[in-house]
């Protein structure tokens, strides 16, 4: 029997979303549900994160596990899933530091 999968997406390619739409509902822009058995989720995932390119994949499914769920990211970004005792939480990466604003020298008597 299936379970219930959300994937969410951020500016992949439009043949990712086509996969997707082939499986699952899009009741949003970027967001897929859908009940899909184990071997169709893993294979479905996989062609996911293998194709995601500059964009951004999160999956979650129910899974027999603490917090009953189970997250999974493909694509950089500044989330990342961390384990901490079996549990998976959220840990913000930091920034790039930006270059400073380097503004051009003004001739004198400015």
């Amino acid at each position: 029997m299936g379970t219930m999968v959300v994937i969410s997406t951020t500016a992949v390619p439009d043949r990712v979303r086509g996969s997707l739409s082939r499986w699952m509902v899009e009741p949003s822009p970027g967001l897929y549900v859908g009940t899909l058995n184990a071997r169709v989720r893993e294979k479905l995932w996989a062609a996911v994160s293998e194709t995601v390119g500059e964009g951004a994949a999160v999956c979650l499914h129910t899974a027999d596990n603490e917090q009953g769920f189970t997250i999974l990211t493909a694509g950089e970004r500044r989330r990342k899933v961390t384990d901490f005792d079996g549990l998976q939480l959220i840990q913000f990466t930091s920034l790039p530091e930006e270059e400073e604003d380097t503004w051009p020298e003004l001739p004198e008597g400015w």
